[in-house]
């Protein structure tokens, strides 16, 4: 990420912290002090490690033990560098509100001190710097960011212009990483484990049909396709829909579709219920390739 992008994206975290020391990565220029009881903005105090509690509001919940390894070794030959961000909680008693990674990897470091900036913030301002500071990550997937947009948008009651001004993103962009909650969470998934780009995705979100979204989905991942051919296959679809002839099947109830589009999700493909007046019908479950119906196969512990 470069330094001007990554100057943008933190606008908003800097706002809210109402922040006005600049931190140099190689050396404090703000002395180090004991936290008094009117430590405040501005100022670094060292603070005991095993007094700092977790944010209750964290959104992320993995961390790269490898990664947290290597910084653990940075902070004991080099110390830490950047401070964590913590609020009073009480007498010798923290809650952080950024720098989850760096205070694990200072615990593995084994230092019984940590230097924080000490901060107030009520709860929600809380939850929005920790979903900001999420966001700003490098290696953040798409499904991870618009889940982090979603949540700001519900638990921080903000509008998109608002968002969008939190995250220095305009209001199209944030849309369409908002809309890639409404795919299937088997497109949510293969999307979040790298399978497809968010081009692909933003591709299936024109398909209105969650069953033919899953089958296009498939198809990429079986046929390997780019962003510009699955654009192309969905444009063709559109442009020359199937023609349905004949007595067309009774809608079905909302169980049956419900459980049709979860067998979808399951299966990865378009399968179809069909169910009479009687209660009586079949399960058609259509696959791509002899590899692929071994896959399906394999999920029906054929």
């Amino acid at each position: 990420m470069s330094a001007e992008k990554r100057k943008a994206l933190g606008k908003g975290l800097s706002a809210l912290l109402n922040d006005s020391v600049e931190v140099n990565q190689n050396k404090r220029s703000t002395p180090v002090s004991e936290p008094s009881e009117t430590a405040g903005l501005g100022s670094i105090s060292e603070i005991k490690i095993n007094q700092v509690e977790v944010n209750p509001f964290q959104p992320r919940t993995e961390f790269d033990d490898q990664a947290l390894a290597e910084l653990s070794d940075s902070i004991k030959k080099q110390g830490l560098i950047q401070p964590i961000t913590v609020r009073k909680a009480g007498a010798n008693k923290y809650q952080l509100i950024s720098g989850e990674r760096r205070l694990r990897a200072s615990k593995l470091a084994g230092l019984t001190d940590i230097p924080a900036y000490i901060r107030t913030a009520n709860d929600q301002q809380m939850l929005e710097m920790a979903l900001i500071e999420n966001i700003q990550r490098e290696n953040l997937n798409a499904i991870e960011v618009a889940l982090s947009f979603q949540r700001m948008i519900d638990e921080c009651n903000l509008k998109q212009e608002e968002l969008g001004e939190r995250v220095s993103k305009n209001r199209s962009t944030v849309t369409n990483y908002l809309r890639l909650l409404k795919l299937p969470p088997a497109i949510q998934a293969s999307l979040r484990d790298g399978q497809i780009t968010m081009g692909h995705a933003k591709a299936l979100i024109s398909v209105d049909d969650p069953a033919q979204q899953l089958f296009f989905h498939q198809y990429i991942i079986q046929h390997d396709l780019s962003v510009r051919k699955t654009e192309e296959m969905v444009r063709d679809m559109q442009r020359n829909p199937v023609k349905k002839e004949g007595k067309q099947p009774e809608p079905l109830s909302y169980h049956i579709q419900k459980i049709q589009d979860e067998l979808a999700t399951k299966f990865s493909t378009q399968v179809k219920l069909k169910v009479n007046g009687q209660g009586k019908g079949s399960i058609e479950i259509p696959f791509l390739s002899e590899d692929d119906l071994g896959r399906i196969l394999e999920m029906l512990d054929w």
